[in-house]
């Protein structure tokens, strides 16, 4: 398996950011944080950069279940989404497969809270299909 879902959708890089959003918060999720890569990598070196944003998305219950099982896991907190516009139209979102990342901590009772945020994910990425 890959360490993250994607999907490529019609619309332009602003509705897209609006469209995921929601699309997240009918899983369950809330941004918490939002990194504008295009403005990050121009303030800090001046380059250009196609329009990039990783947004922090969190589903309280199951952060705060898996911060009660494995007390350092908020390194590997919020799961991270990207929207990055494409070459020639649309945009591609991009979702952290947990189930994968979680893997490396070893900690077979996290298992099961990865797995319900990976089909979560999952069908964020799948509903985004068809908008």
């Amino acid at each position: 398996m890959s360490y993250y879902f994607a999907t490529e959708m019609d619309q332009d890089f602003d509705q897209a950011i609006v469209t995921v959003t929601a699309a997240l918060k009918e899983e369950g999720f809330g941004i918490i944080s939002e990194i504008d890569i295009q403005d990050k990598l121009k303030e800090k070196l001046n380059v250009d950069f196609r329009k990039y944003r990783i947004l922090g998305a969190c589903n309280p219950p199951y952060a705060h279940k898996a911060l009660t099982m494995e007390d350092k896991i908020g390194t590997m907190l919020p799961c991270n989404v990207i929207v990055q516009e494409r070459e020639g139209g649309g945009t591609e979102v991009a979702a952290i497969n947990p189930l994968e990342s979680m893997k490396a901590v070893n900690n077979p009772d996290l298992m099961s809270v990865a797995q319900e945020v990976t089909d979560r994910l999952m069908r964020v990425i799948e509903n985004l299909k068809s908008r």
